[in-house]
């Protein structure tokens, strides 16, 4: 069987990097820039959250119980956006193309990152987050539909761990931006976010649209499907089960990705050094999860090809599980957190697989709609499970909430263990609706 309907024919012909076309470079330039900046503005807001919101409400202790809570429902509203953003931009890049879509993502981000350093109340930041967040969803359906329509499908756990990687520098550049200006108030690292619009020039100029999405455009006959059709036929079950996996293992891995920094700047080794030690310090722990990101993006390409996607994501859904209860069950000084933060970090690779895996399930028509409504749904969980973990934490101390978090990669593992195998499972659109192609 053949996988999501088509790939190019030239592809298998491709044997080394040698072989790839000018547009295929383009094309992978492009997705991996996109991704990388998606890293640097989402990641700019979990590093400053705390002394930020403090800031805005006129506190000066980052303990206090309110500024745990308006930087919760600041990061919730950021993830509603993503997931919004997901499905929004998801159908825009099925109905006028790739490269299109990309520039219009780019754009949504880097502005309303920006004007984050002119927000003066805690509810406009979390508007402009929110609207920043629209952009960076829909670049992770937009970009790995690129790449997964351009470049060959054998290397496709590569290219996932490849792209993933591209998120993980942007967020070490986010760390890099807030180290060097850790003495600058904290708004002044969000210009920092303006910098991928420059990018737009050139994906408008050099990339085009991909080939396989101009010719399914003109084969297709009937009104171009909609979210609705993930929800009919034989890419129902997929469609339901990759929002069920992506939800639980979404809401766990953003729970850790935001409450971490948060308790390690708390800890009772932590709280009484300068602002400016604890935004260093935030940065090295940063940059020791995002490192250790990298690594288990090609720990998770290299598991893929041997064991197959799906057991590939139920492995690591639980290895993250078992990292999280080792790390939080007891408390620890923020020295022996710096030794076990890079653990979840490379556990982490699990989401690198999402990106090559799921575009492929889905038909070309409804491939960015089905990638960025069923990945970035999951993240409206998160946002619950980031203001709920919050909420029932002890003041300054986010371990317990932590723990029960890491808790859910149990049913996650359980769960990816039902999702299809790309080898026997597709799906393509026919006049007569969706059906399983040979």
């Amino acid at each position: 069987m053949s996988i999501g309907g088509s790939d190019a024919a030239t592809h298998h012909e491709i044997q080394s990097l040698r072989d790839l076309s000018p547009y295929q470079w383009k094309s992978g330039i492009a997705a991996w820039l996109g991704w990388l900046f998606d890293g640097l503005d989402m990641h700019l807001y979990v590093l400053v959250a705390a002394p930020f919101v403090a800031e805005l409400i006129g506190v000066t202790d980052t303990r206090n119980e309110v500024v745990g809570w308006y930087s919760s429902w600041i990061q919730a509203a950021f993830l509603v956006g993503w997931a919004l953003g997901g499905g929004c931009f998801g159908r825009v890049g099925d109905l006028i193309g790739r490269s299109r879509t990309l520039c219009l993502t780019i754009l949504t981000y880097a502005l309303f990152t920006g004007l984050a350093f002119f927000v003066q109340t805690w509810w406009q930041l979390l508007i402009v987050r929110f609207l920043a967040a629209l952009g960076i969803g829909g670049e992770w359906a937009v970009g790995a539909s690129l790449l997964s329509e351009t470049w060959p499908r054998r290397w496709r756990p590569w290219i996932a761990a490849v792209l993933q990687s591209g998120v993980n520098i942007g967020v070490l550049l986010a760390s890099c931006a807030t180290f060097l200006l850790a003495a600058q108030s904290p708004r002044v690292v969000f210009l920092v976010g303006v910098l991928p619009a420059l990018l737009v020039f050139w994906v408008r100029r050099e990339v085009p649209e991909t080939e396989e999405w101009q010719a399914a455009k003109r084969q297709a006959t009937d009104a171009s499907p909609g979210i609705a059709d993930l929800f009919r036929g034989e890419v129902r079950r997929t469609a339901v089960l990759t929002i069920l996996v992506c939800s639980v293992s979404l809401t766990a891995h953003w729970a850790f990705i935001f409450w971490y920094q948060q308790h390690l700047r708390n800890l009772p080794d932590v709280i009484n050094m300068s602002p400016a030690r604890k935004n260093e310090l935030a940065s090295v722990a940063n940059f020791l999860v995002m490192a250790a990101s990298i690594f288990g993006n090609f720990l998770a390409a290299k598991l893929a090809l041997v064991i197959g996607y799906r057991r590939s994501i139920a492995l690591l859904c639980l290895a993250y599980a078992l990292a999280m209860v080792a790390t939080y069950i007891v408390p620890r000084s923020h020295n022996a957190l710096l030794v076990l933060l890079p653990i979840m970090g490379a556990c982490g690779g699990v989401f690198a697989l999402f990106t090559m895996y799921l575009p492929p399930l889905f038909p070309v028509l409804l491939r960015t709609t089905g990638a960025g409504f069923c990945y970035n749904i999951g993240r409206i969980a998160a946002a619950a499970g980031t203001v709920v973990f919050g909420l029932f934490s002890k003041v300054g101390d986010y371990r317990i909430a932590l723990l029960c978090a890491g808790l859910l990669f149990l049913p996650a593992t359980l769960l990816a263990l039902w999702l299809p195998d790309l080898e026997v499972d597709t799906v393509s659109i026919s006049s007569g609706g969706i059906a399983i192609v040979d």
